[in-house]
């Protein structure tokens, strides 16, 4: 009988990355359980090799050694080679990592880890080339050496994996003592937060941090909004606008095509790392969003409108659900060989024969700086150099018309772009990134009065619920795939025939459950809501531990892996427990009495407040999930059939971080029928006493406890809103709650 480690087992696999890898001589396995027990009866240690579909230098170390007959024989023979898709066991991926930047102070992917057969880890690096070069170790040097350490130096090995273990989980998993006695954050939290983000400001390029590279930090940018209408002070409205003008005018942007690449490599965001991911392109354009509320600045609403456009076209299935990523690199069809932002990048002379006009063809070199010495390996990445009015004097022209050569140009360009070889796209359907991208999606609708980002939001959320969501055993699963060739073993769904595979962890039905309660304040459908709750009663269910107070990041019925990690820190998707707090409290309104939403929040809240308070730049989510626990909602219910589009646009346009439509049936009879439709035998606070007046729909308005009186009339509930104290005393006409 043949052992699973006598062949490379990922062509069984639906990971595009996993698939990328099926082809090596390696023989790499799926992180399963074939994998680690045959590592336990084998006595092998386990080398762990973890990445993603559009990482380059994943592919770089790909074919310098997993392609390489010579290094697939030395860990096929000495090793059990895992390979895992950190975008589908973000889990795995956390702990590794932890690890390898608490014994070398950095990290990054691809992630190599060697392991004992019982997941413990003794070793860890990024990228290695074949052979040392510039003082890094050869992989192939390593390979041999682990392994001789391994029959020779075993006891040293074990010790050091106990110590490495114990330390993961010290930073992971545990929790301060004071649980049980600590009290949510002081109410200064969301200052606190948006000086630690002035403090590491760039004032001079945007973003933050003085050098390269340069990364988005939309959640920093979120919590500056916050603070900037809060306070009024003009320095956090001018970090906050200084780095979203950056970010759009720079190389990170796709002047061409629209959407946001990961990051940029130097600190004036001139250079892009060329690879485009689905949470980067729906939490930048959250944080324009808020820019454009609070400023009325057009550049931010459009590019908002244009990153949608290249989500739409290029990022959705053709159901509704939404694609991971696209790659960084372009594959040349005659050569074999791949070439990081081939697609993206121009010569002058590549734009003169797409736009075949040279007018058009010099105004968008000198508008996108694309010059015969380039930036970017002798091409040019386009980052914006001249502005409109610039352009008219030197080119003697009108400002309009200046523009409409421009555009003329950037279509040329784009149908011109379309016939370049592509970047490979990550065809998985994540659970978490769908919801951040609905999220966006509802949002940019009630922001921009457009109802097509309704009809995205809408579609993914449908999409994501056909065939991720259990709803007979309350799970969500994380990742959803069509089946790319039929496979008698592959775990279809009954009705769509995809794959589905991995326990949903917290981030995905944080984000969600977030995205469904964004498409019930922008469509006023209950059914969205239901779902909702439903995602929130799973946080609690499986991701709350009562007796530590905290929301870890997997499942309580999951996989026990060496450690349970909790995810409290901003990375490049916001925290998911941050996410969960915050919209546990949202929730709150329309909770059961057999709920303790807010009472888990605030618990979560009480146990971390002290790193909150000492480290309020790596937990931002958290905070703005704190601010809005001492600060609470503004509720905005609506009695009414449906949302009037008057009412729609005048809250939708305005920046309310912590908004809440709550649209309920106009009569007592109609909400009934909601309430069975949510399995609710009352009607929740926000809803409860606001029925419609007068047989017409009917606004309430309420902060602090306090409502203003029931109207007709927007604008007189905006005037109210805008009073000191957001309405004063109540009189005869208001209505507690």
């Amino acid at each position: 009988m043949t052992t699973p480690t006598e062949r490379n087992r990922l062509d069984e696999e639906e990971s595009p990355y996993l698939r990328q890898h099926a082809d090596n001589p390696v023989n790499w396995q799926p992180w399963d359980e074939r994998a680690l027990e045959t590592a336990r009866e084998q006595d092998k240690p386990i080398f762990l090799s973890i990445g993603y579909s559009a990482c380059h230098w994943c592919h770089v170390m790909e074919e310098e050694s997993f392609a390489d007959e010579e290094v697939a024989e030395l860990l096929n023979e000495e090793f059990v080679p895992i390979k895992v898709d950190r975008e589908e066991r973000p889990d795995v991926d956390s702990i590794y990592m932890t690890v390898c930047q608490l014994v070398s102070g950095g990290g990054g992917w691809p992630l190599s880890a060697w392991l004992t057969p019982e997941g413990k880890p003794f070793y860890v690096g990024t990228y290695f080339p074949k052979h040392s070069k510039r003082g890094q170790p050869g992989f192939l040097d390593l390979l041999e050496g682990l392994a001789d350490s391994w029959e020779t130096d075993r006891e040293e090995i074990e010790n050091r994996a106990d110590e490495w273990t114990a330390a993961a989980r010290d930073q992971l998993e545990e929790t301060p003592d004071s649980v049980g006695a600590a009290e949510p954050p002081s109410s200064d939290v969301l200052e606190r937060a948006a000086d630690a983000a002035l403090r590491s400001a760039d004032r001079q390029n945007g973003g933050f941090g003085s050098g390269g590279p340069k990364f988005p930090q939309p959640a920093r940018l979120r919590v500056l909004a916050r603070a900037y209408d809060r306070t009024g002070r003009d320095k956090y409205r001018e970090v906050l606008e200084g780095s979203l003008t950056a970010m759009i005018e720079s190389g990170l942007y796709d002047h061409v095509g629209g959407g946001f690449h990961r990051y940029c490599v130097d600190a004036d965001w001139t250079v892009p790392h060329f690879e485009k991911m689905l949470y980067d392109n729906a939490e930048i354009p959250r944080a324009l969003l808020a820019g454009y509320r609070l400023t009325g600045d057009e550049r931010y609403a459009d590019a908002v409108r244009e990153t949608l456009e290249f989500v739409s076209r290029e990022l959705t299935h053709d159901e509704g659900g939404f694609f991971s990523t696209l790659d960084a690199q372009s594959e040349d069809p005659e050569t074999g060989e791949r070439e990081e932002g081939a697609f993206f990048v121009w010569t002058p002379d590549e734009v003169r024969a797409a736009v075949e006009d040279d007018l058009d063809a010099d105004l968008f070199c000198a508008r996108y700086d694309i010059t015969e010495s380039g930036n970017f390996e002798g091409q040019s990445q386009p980052n914006l150099a001249a502005s409109i009015s610039e352009l008219a004097d030197r080119f003697d022209l009108e400002e309009r018309e200046v523009e409409e050569r421009l555009e003329s140009a950037r279509e040329k360009l784009f149908e011109a772009r379309e016939e370049r070889p592509r970047p490979n796209r990550d065809e998985k359907v994540l659970a978490g990134w769908n919801g951040l991208m609905i999220s966006t999606c509802a949002e940019a609708a009630l922001a921009l009065g457009e109802d097509r980002y309704t009809g995205m939001a809408v579609d993914a959320l449908e999409f994501v619920r056909d065939r991720l969501w259990d709803a007979d055993k309350g799970r969500l699963s994380r990742r959803y795939k069509d089946v790319s060739e039929p496979r008698s073993e592959a775990r279809e769904t009954e009705s769509h025939g995809g794959d589905v595979a991995v326990d949903g962890y917290l981030e995905d039905y944080a984000f969600l459950a977030r995205g469904a309660l964004g498409c019930y304040e922008a469509t006023g459908e209950v059914d969205h809501l239901a779902f909702a709750l439903e995602l929130a009663r799973g946080i609690e269910a499986e991701f709350y531990d009562a007796e530590r107070e905290t929301l870890y990041f997997t499942p309580e019925s999951g996989e026990s892996l060496v450690t349970r990690p909790q995810e409290l820190t901003d990375q490049s998707t916001p925290a998911a427990a941050g996410v969960a707090v915050e919209t546990l409290l949202a929730l709150e309104g329309f909770a059961g009495e057999d709920d303790e939403f807010e009472g888990i929040a605030a618990s979560v809240l009480g146990t971390h407040a002290g790193r909150l308070e000492s480290n309020s730049l790596q937990h931002v989510t958290l905070c703005l999930a704190a601010d809005r626990l001492e600060s609470g909602a503004l509720e905005i219910t609506v009695a009414a059939d449906e949302l009037p589009d008057e009412w729609r646009e005048a809250f939708g346009s305005r920046y309310l971080p912590d908004r809440q439509f709550a649209l309920r049936p106009p009569t007592a009879e109609g909400l009934e029928e909601w309430l069975d439709r949510l399995g609710l035998a009352d009607a929740p606070p926000i809803w409860a006493g606001r029925e419609a007046r007068d047989g017409e729909p009917t606004l309430y308005v309420c902060r602090n406890r306090t409502c203003s009186p029931p109207t007709h009339d927007v604008e007189e509930a905006l005037d109210w809103l805008a009073e000191p104290e957001t309405g004063g005393e109540l009189d005869d006409g208001d209505v507690p709650f």
